[in-house]
């Protein structure tokens, strides 16, 4: 069935329940499915977990379907939603991870580096794609099918498919600059083509279509919870896309005065059930309708999560929201040349169109709210390295097994549970409010952490009144030291609007 396109394949399988048809597309795309998860997730098992779900839930939708849809892209972009599902993990986390990575290696050809900078970031920047430049992309690049065939998949003439190829390049490639990856359209085209699609494990496909063909009936537990949760995202998203059409992809583009529209247009809502509660639950977000609201908030316990490129925050200060906007997460990289009010704030921006279209509307906000707007520039600053001062110290305890992770704050100081070393930086910078570098290259082969437990024995009082001392001392129990330098680094310069 090698030569049977993909919606006849589906249609037999969705009349006849035909084994033979879903294998052959099971087949046909499970290098697709399964490298985006592994990508996601970095967790063999997990990879093969998200692509058994993905599959089972074509199976269910396989009727469902439009005639039209592209397979390849709709399976790319569930694979997504059920790898984002499963992971909840922070992407702007994720690059600083890699960052770190990047920082150790010294001799890579070109396309291995560039290739590991893009690969964090390739499905965000994808998710802010509309659904017809997402589908030229996965065919063009991820299954590397010529612009003819293409432009037959999608009903297009050669001419305007090269177009909406080359756009949707041309919108990766400024999602990449923004974040400091700099590469031509034709490069970055060139290094998705050949990593982004890997072979998938032995014994895979088989397995796959032996669930997907009960619909799941045989799936493992966890495997059920993904397909549920995937549901559910997709259910959503579709149910909302209608409401702010069109408005958001000129957001992304950064048009300022649509952001501004976008967001009184979404200023109706009278009940926020996000505000009522002082912890941030990351399933919260997502079940909230399309807006972008700045509000007063009620609680003193900072909180905030970035999922699926939405983001959302409750009792933080004005600095910290204006930091989170622009993507610094603590206010210890942001020069502050206006004053804001003192004041905590909730925050919340949940526009289904992906997290360009998101920090836009934030930023127009904040804009609005407070009277300020942020550059990024490169300064000279005092900041501390994070490093390795004795390997394999007894503290630090590997933990490979949990999944999820957190950084607790206890009597006696904080606890570590499934934690990586990025994070503990990121918990000192917020804290002591100066800027820490992860420099341990305690990370794995891909450039991300390694998974510990361990308990630090200093207080925040300690980081926030800068006794580096003692929380060197406490470091030193797990092998760790923080090094004062100084160094050109970004910040975020926040100014006043003129």
């Amino acid at each position: 069935m090698t030569d049977v396109p993909d919606d006849r394949l589906l249609e037999q399988f969705a009349r006849d329940s035909t084994e033979e048809a879903f294998a052959a597309l099971v087949q046909r795309h499970l290098g697709l499915v399964h490298s985006v998860a592994l990508r996601h997730t970095a967790n063999p098992q997990h990879a093969e977990d998200i692509t058994q779900a993905v599959f089972v839930i074509l199976a269910r939708k396989a009727g469902a379907l439009d005639r039209k849809t592209v397979l390849p892209g709709w399976l790319y972009h569930t694979a997504r939603l059920t790898a984002a599902n499963l992971q909840r993990a922070e992407a702007r986390r994720v690059r600083r991870e890699q960052e770190a990575f990047m920082q150790s290696q010294i001799e890579e050809p070109a396309t291995d580096n560039l290739w590991r900078e893009l690969s964090p970031q390739l499905d965000e920047a994808m998710a802010g794609l509309g659904t017809a430049e997402r589908d030229a992309l996965v065919l063009r690049y991820f299954q590397n099918k010529s612009i003819a065939e293409v432009g037959k998949s999608l009903g297009l003439e050669e001419n305007t498919a090269q177009k909406r190829v080359s756009r949707a390049l041309e919108h990766l490639r400024k999602f990449f600059t923004k974040r400091g990856v700099s590469a031509t359209t034709a490069i970055i085209a060139g290094a998705i083509s050949a990593n982004s699609v890997q072979a998938a494990p032995v014994g895979l496909a088989k397995s796959v279509t032996l669930v997907a063909m009960t619909k799941g009936v045989a799936a493992s537990g966890s495997t059920l919870t993904l397909i549920k949760g995937a549901l559910k995202i997709m259910a959503w998203t579709k149910a909302k896309t209608p409401v702010v059409v069109g408005a958001s992809m000129l957001l992304a583009a950064g048009t300022t005065t649509i952001a501004v529209k976008e967001i009184q247009a979404h200023r109706t809502y009278s009940s926020l059930p996000w505000q009522g509660k002082e912890d941030v639950i990351m399933d919260e977000q997502v079940s909230q309708p399309p807006q972008v609201r700045i509000l007063p908030s009620k609680f003193h316990k900072p909180g905030w999560a970035i999922i699926h490129g939405k983001l959302i925050g409750t009792g933080v200060s004005a600095q910290n929201v204006v930091a989170s906007t622009y993507g610094y997460i603590t206010p210890a990289r942001v020069v502050f040349s206006a004053s804001l009010p003192t004041n905590r704030y909730d925050y919340i921006a949940c526009l289904p169109y992906g997290p360009w279209a998101n920090e836009k509307a934030l930023q127009a906000e904040v804009k609005r709210e407070f009277g300020v707007v942020g550059k990024i520039k490169t300064r000279d600053a005092d900041v501390w390295l994070l490093k390795v001062k004795y390997p394999n110290a007894p503290g630090l305890k590997r933990n490979d097994k949990d999944h999820g992770n957190g950084l607790f704050t206890k009597p006696y100081g904080f606890h570590g549970w499934h934690e990586g070393m990025s994070n503990l930086a990121y918990a000192i910078e917020d804290k002591a409010g100066v800027p820490v570098f992860d420099q341990t290259s305690l990370t794995d082969f891909f450039g991300f952490d390694l998974r510990f437990d361990f308990d630090l024995n200093c207080t925040e009082s300690d980081l926030k009144n800068h006794d580096w001392d003692t929380v060197n001392q406490a470091l030193g129990k797990l092998g760790l030291e923080l090094v004062p330098t100084n160094m050109p680094i970004e910040m975020l310069v926040v100014e006043k609007t003129k």
